[in-house]
């Protein structure tokens, strides 16, 4: 390989948004002569085409679909699909694609920064933003990035002593060479199964993630995630994490302690690394989370302390169990980011009983198990959008007797009705769940949004009732990434 191995290569950039503009400037910079291509073409597009174009960089718009002549090499964005023409066009001829993630491993400098990635169906976000808090506990300059703000395209070339990755299934899907010192599957449910065509393909894009010579850190209450470290070939070993009391070699829970008793000096001894206490919001699966950010921490060397003092300086990110107010005795609570069911269930399973916020789109995938399993928490439902009457039919196949409210409006002031409906099937002591199992765009921009028009009709809620409401810590701050999971 030459010493610039970009020198003159055309790449094919497809997508301009946060991660191909980032792509695009890292490869220019480098001396590749880049296209980058978007079937879009408003105002938004063409300021960033701007921008790229005085850095040389040719800009595409309108056209996303047709491949670049002489293209040596595509960098597609996450979200574009292995069938769409573009993508399609450039396999056939054996060009090579590759996503963001997988370049920005490419162009790592020596001595560049280890990796810890996370992936899995829900948690991610939470899980990296929490593992780079112990990281920086522990005394290490650490980033989070992936999906959660700095590209990591951008963040490869900058001098970090680790970088906590978090990667989706798409990302996975276009990457083939990464070799993270420790990686953590964190659970496996259906989801982008329209994306990635079957749950079998949906699942090898997720295993991909534990490679030869990396800690293998798995879910051992999560069936697929322990067998894909099992699975793994040449992992260094293997280290799970467990809401059960661990066995030697996993994490766990012990009373109301997270412990080690994997990577303490001697074998099968316990470390104690935090309390529940130190878990917020506290739920079951949000221990789990916290367990596997410490697993990969302490893969990479952070003692025990640091696990407690990340998870004590780690700030939720809103509209992910987001407590709301307490109207008459009820708590609010906004999980707009639950948009399919296996985060849903999540939710319902820390709260008890539940009037359930729930609908949207369900991306074609099934309800009947969530429902079924989580019917004998539920006080009363009610229902949004598009998909709410596959929603309506499980509950009455698996809860007929719970009060059922069918919310049809999907104007700006429907969210108060929906508030409203919930308020009356409530009594004290209840929780009011927005958890909707769907995603979003039917009825809102993406699930911030959604979580916004919650958390403002819940206020408006409470103002009508006064001294017996307090909104607190709701605030109408967006997620860093907007983006349905």
């Amino acid at each position: 390989m030459s010493e610039k191995p970009w020198d003159g290569l055309r790449v094919c950039v497809a997508g301009l948004g946060v991660s191909g503009r980032a792509a695009a400037r890292v490869l220019a910079s480098h001396g590749a002569r880049v296209t980058v291509v978007d079937a879009r073409d408003g105002d938004e597009q063409r300021g960033h085409a701007a921008d790229l174009e005085a850095r040389g960089v040719a800009v595409r718009l309108g056209d996303g679909e047709s491949l670049p002549a002489g293209t040596d090499l595509v960098v597609t964005s996450p979200g574009w699909s292995p069938d769409v023409p573009l993508l399609a066009a450039a396999a056939a001829a054996g060009i090579e694609i590759i996503g963001e993630v997988e370049l920005a491993w490419r162009l790592r400098p020596e001595n560049a920064a280890p990796w810890l990635a996370i992936t899995g169906t829900d948690g991610k976000t939470t899980v990296v933003r929490m593992l780079a808090c112990m990281l920086t506990a522990a005394g290490y300059k650490a980033l989070a990035v992936g999906n959660v703000g700095t590209p990591t395209v951008e963040a490869v070339s900058e001098p970090y002593d680790v970088l906590a990755v978090e990667l989706s299934s798409y990302q996975l899907h276009w990457s083939n060479s990464l070799a993270p010192h420790a990686s953590a599957v964190l659970n496996v449910a259906p989801d982008h199964l329209d994306w990635h065509g079957s749950m079998d393909a949906y699942v090898a894009a997720k295993a991909k993630i534990f490679t030869p010579g990396c800690v293998a850190v798995h879910n051992a209450d999560d069936a697929t995630s322990t067998a894909l470290a099992e699975q793994a070939e040449g992992v260094e070993r293997r280290v799970g994490f467990t809401l059960r009391v661990p066995r030697p070699g996993e994490l766990g829970v012990v009373e109301e302690l997270l412990v080690d008793r994997a990577f303490t000096e001697h074998a099968g001894q316990a470390a104690e690394l935090a309390a529940f206490g130190d878990v917020r919001p506290f739920a079951p699966h949000n221990v789990a989370n916290a367990l596997a950010a410490a697993g990969l921490a302490r893969a990479f060397g952070a003692p025990p302390e640091a696990v407690r003092d990340g998870l004590r300086a780690f700030v939720p990110e809103p509209h992910r169990i987001q407590h709301v107010a307490d109207v008459d005795g009820v708590a609010y609570v906004n999980d707009s980011k639950a948009t399919q069911p296996h985060a849903a269930a999540a939710s319902l399973t820390a709260f008890e009983p539940v009037v359930w916020i729930a609908g949207g789109l369900l991306k074609g995938l099934d309800v009947d198990d969530l429902v079924r399993s989580c019917a004998g928490r539920l006080r009363g439902a009610v229902l949004i959008g598009r998909d709410r009457h596959r929603l309506a039919e499980a509950l009455a196949r698996h809860a007929p007797d719970v009060p059922v409210v069918d919310v049809s409006d999907t104007d700006t002031g429907a969210m108060d009705r929906v508030v409203n409906e919930a308020a009356s099937l409530a009594r004290p002591g209840d929780t009011v769940l927005l958890a909707p199992v769907g995603a979003s765009f039917d009825m809102f921009a993406n699930y911030p949004a959604r979580g916004d028009a919650f958390i403002a009709a819940v206020e408006r809620l409470a103002a009508g009732r006064p001294g017996t409401g307090n909104a607190g810590n709701a605030g109408n701050a967006a997620a860093g990434n907007a983006g349905e999971s």
